[in-house]
């Protein structure tokens, strides 16, 4: 399949026990889930079980899962505890998806706080996060997939060219990749409407990090203008950004077998709409591509 689309699956009471049954109902050929509390620093042990039983059933299905780091954590932080910890809760949740069969593991690339330059960031990015990259030794180990931010404060990575620093901090590893969000990158100042837009802005990161480094896609939609700095998702169609960019994506060639996930708003039958919208947009794109 070229493009699986799909949703995060909410996961309290049973990772595959609650999770899998929303997946199905949503109509997702992908999946994403937290194994820890997201704006907490608890890193709580899997149940083998279940962690067993959501693989198995991934694997039969062929639905790639990917596992979304807490919000807290942040290499950049001028706070020693911070920085301690977010090692400690992102290599829990590396370790958590290597256990239940993830593909990637999403963080967030942080900011520069305290005053400092983004450069001293960096190098606490190189020396702190590059170690974790180094652990990623087994064949089913996921890679690590850094997401850029919405640009609010001093955002070390929001538009695609800082991409380019953050992967030169980290030797551009051969288990790094990108998770691009549509919302953020359209918050932080990348116009992906119009007739080009969101080729144009695809084009940026491939020019940046390299063909083969965009691994998963976030689509959502934007309840604000473009640049206007704010993550606030809307459900594809009615924000800012509209389908059409969506369906642009879908035939471009840096996207080609890159799973699509859902962040949106409105529960169960929201997010089902949004699954369905972005399946018939591509295949519209599909048909419209001339490969195809």
């Amino acid at each position: 399949m070229r493009n699986p689309v799909g949703g995060h699956i909410p996961v309290a009471g049973g990772l595959a026990k609650v999770g899998l049954p929303y997946a199905r109902e949503m109509g997702a050929e992908a999946v994403q889930v937290f194994v820890a509390n997201p704006r907490g620093w608890a890193t709580p042990v899997g149940n083998p079980a279940q962690d067993e039983r959501f693989r198995a059933e991934c694997a039969a299905m062929s639905v790639p899962a990917y596992v979304h780091a807490p919000y807290l954590i942040n290499f950049g932080s001028h706070t020693g505890a911070t920085v301690e910890k977010s090692v400690d809760s992102l290599r829990h949740s590396l370790r958590r998806a290597r256990e239940i069969g993830a593909l990637g593991v999403v963080v967030h690339t942080g900011s520069a706080t305290g005053g400092r330059p983004r450069e001293q960031a960096l190098a606490q990015v190189r020396t702190h996060m590059r170690p974790l990259l180094d652990e990623l030794t087994h064949d089913d180990d996921p890679y690590l997939l850094l997401e850029s931010t919405a640009g609010q404060g001093f955002s070390l990575c929001s538009r695609t060219w800082d991409f380019g620093p953050y992967f030169d901090a980290l030797d551009a590893h051969p288990k790094l990749g990108i998770c691009l969000d549509t919302c953020h990158i359209y918050a932080a100042g990348h116009d992906l409407t119009g007739p080009v837009g969101m080729r144009q802005t695809l084009d940026q990161l491939v020019a940046t990090v390299g063909e083969g480094r965009l691994k998963l896609i976030h689509a959502n939609d934007s309840k604000d203008v473009v640049g206007a700095h704010k993550d606030r998702h809307e459900n594809i169609g009615a924000g800012h950004i509209g389908e059409e960019p969506f369906r642009e994506l879908f035939s471009h060639p840096a996207t080609e077998g890159v799973p699509l996930i859902i962040e949106t708003p409105g529960g169960k039958e929201g997010h089902a709409a949004d699954v369905a919208r972005l399946k018939g947009l591509r295949d519209l794109g599909r048909r419209c591509s001339p490969t195809h």
